[in-house]
Formats: structure tokens, C-alpha cells, sequence
């Protein structure tokens, strides 16, 4: 999806966002973007509620999620997360493994 077609779904749903460089911060209560396959790059979710990009399928690098709620991720993870702060800084990388795994992403190996 290209930066202008996602912000013209914004502006069609009333989503209050702002632009800072090459991000775009959406900053409402809960967003819902369930009818969406993909997003642009540069895009932060720190509005307040859940994030719903249930019909997502993959996530482009610098996509952010700092709101305050879940994100619903189901189509791209099977599930939820829960409080995902949306970067693995500071977690352990086996346990972040395991978390992928479970969702089914990798096979692991041992």
C-alpha cells in the first residue's frame, strides 16, 4: 500500500494522525483498519485503544506500535498480541523465538 492511499483511509474513517518526516503517527482511541492487506513503511500507532489490522499479511519495516492496548494482528500471527510494544529490544531472543514459533512462523530446530 503507498503512504498516499493509506492516508486517504485515514481521512475516510476520521483517524486524527500526524505526519513528521517520513512517519505517519496515528493518534485516535482504537483504530480499526480490519479491510487492510498491508501498510506503508514509517507508520506508528500511539493512539490510546486496540489496533485492528486483522486482514494484514505482512508488516514493512519501521511499522510501530506504541498504543495502548492489543493489536490484532490474526491474519499475519493467528492471534492478538497483547501490549506489543511493537520492537524486541531488551527480550530475550529465545524466548522471542518460542513466542514465533507458537504462532507458527518458523520451524525450529534444535
Amino acid at each position: 500500500m503507498t503512504r498516499e492511499a493509506f492516508i486517504k483511509v485515514l481521512d475516510g474513517k476520521g483517524y486524527p494522525y500526524e505526519i513528521g518526516g517520513n512517519k505517519i503517527v496515528i493518534t485516535s482511541e482504537s483504530v480499526y483498519l480490519d479491510a487492510l492487506t498491508s501498510l506503508p513503511s514509517g507508520v506508528e500507532f500511539r493512539n490510546r485503544g486496540d489496533v485492528d489490522l486483522t486482514s494484514v499479511t505482512s508488516l514493512p519495516s519501521g511499522v510501530e506500535f506504541k498504543n495502548g492496548e492489543d493489536v490484532d494482528l490474526s491474519s499475519l500471527m493467528g492471534d492478538w498480541f497483547n501490549f506489543w510494544s511493537g520492537n524486541t529490544e531488551g527480550i530475550n531472543p529465545p524466548r522471542l523465538l518460542d513466542k514465533m514459533v507458537s504462532f507458527g512462523l518458523f520451524n525450529k530446530r534444535r
